[in-house]
């Protein structure tokens, strides 16, 4: 059953997350998945982050390992045959993937493992994991959305062009997901996702 949390703010509760279980953060890029990630595991260290596997060149300040595994499109297609990826998707002209092996051993630790995938590999999850909990971040409006996008200064013309016509066809999908929060205030974004967690 799908779940729609709006946007307000109010105090996050301290109760602790039931153990063992898979969860799913998805959303365009440029919408702020990794900011709202970074801040949610801040405040939650009992929670486990999987660190994605990339073929892409790491940016600047990214640490190999924290950020992601970065490595060469032969050795991430070597683990692909293998089956060592939980889901793995081609996007903007690189891979990125979800390490099966460490997710599987967390969960089994009874830990909470949370993801922060691209769309598709966020489908593979749900379709192999469908008790995983989803929740898609959308962005206030495709404008916003290609105002931050913009923002980062990090791609030319008609690669910001290609990355909303994929970003639109993501936003469609959204009622896809269990819970889907609309990052338009920060803060009021975050207490949504500890809402939907805790």
């Amino acid at each position: 059953m799908m779940q729609v949390l709006s946007i307000k703010s109010g105090a996050t509760t301290k109760q602790c997350p039931p153990l063992g279980r898979l969860v799913i953060l998805t959303g365009p890029s440029g919408v702020g998945k990794g900011t709202l990630m970074k801040s949610l595991l801040a405040r939650h260290p009992e929670l486990y982050y999987s660190v994605s596997v990339t073929t892409r060149s790491p940016r600047a300040g990214e640490v190999d390992g924290k950020h992601y595994y970065f490595m060469s499109r032969n050795k991430f297609e070597q683990l692909v045959a293998q089956g060592e990826f939980l889901e793995w998707a081609e996007f903007a002209g690189n891979y990125y993937g979800t390490p099966r092996q460490a997710v599987m051993q967390q969960i089994r630790s009874d830990k909470t493992v949370v993801l922060e995938i691209e769309l598709e590999g966020a489908r593979q999850i749900r379709s192999s994991f469908p008790s995983a909990l989803s929740i898609f971040i959308l962005p206030p409006s495709m404008e916003e959305l290609e105002k931050r996008i913009r923002g980062r200064a990090q791609d030319a013309d008609d690669a910001i062009s290609r990355r909303l016509h994929h970003a639109q066809q993501e936003v469609d999908a959204a009622s896809e997901f269990d819970v889907q929060i609309i990052n338009d205030d920060f803060e009021a974004a975050l207490n949504s996702i500890e809402v939907a967690l805790f």
